[in-house]
């Protein structure tokens, strides 16, 4: 099973950037859909943006798709997650996951995730 590991998580301004990394372990990285979600207290998990390691073809939550680039460095097998022009409302814990599957039909979808990071915390205030 792979291993996942975020960082760069943070305290930023309205406005500003971060950029998530996601580092995984284990596993061929190529057979896996990798995708980061966030948590917010009292809600429930919910898809932010997702790739296929294999092609590269991304997906992205509505909300944050121009406002935020998912992409692989399959030699080092880590996803990032840059993320701009954050808002208040993007303060959640993020968590990356990788799906078993080269292609999953709904990448944005809990439950195809089988691997979960321990995620890491973005605070979005003044």
């Amino acid at each position: 099973e792979v291993r996942l590991v975020e960082s760069g998580g943070g305290l930023v301004q309205p406005g500003e950037s971060l950029r998530l990394s996601c580092a995984a372990s284990g596993g061929t990285f190529d057979d896996y859909t990798m995708a980061w979600f966030r948590q917010a207290p009292g809600d429930r998990r919910k898809g932010v943006a997702a790739i296929y390691t294999d092609n590269g073809m991304t997906y992205y939550e509505p909300s944050m798709k121009f406002r935020s680039d998912i992409s692989q460095d399959k030699a080092k097998k880590t996803v990032y997650l840059q993320m701009n022009n954050l808002k208040r409302e993007d303060t959640a814990m993020y968590y990356c996951a990788a799906a078993p599957e080269e292609r999953v039909s709904d990448p944005l979808a809990t439950v195809y995730f089988t691997s979960w990071g321990q995620g890491t915390q973005v605070t979005v205030s003044e």
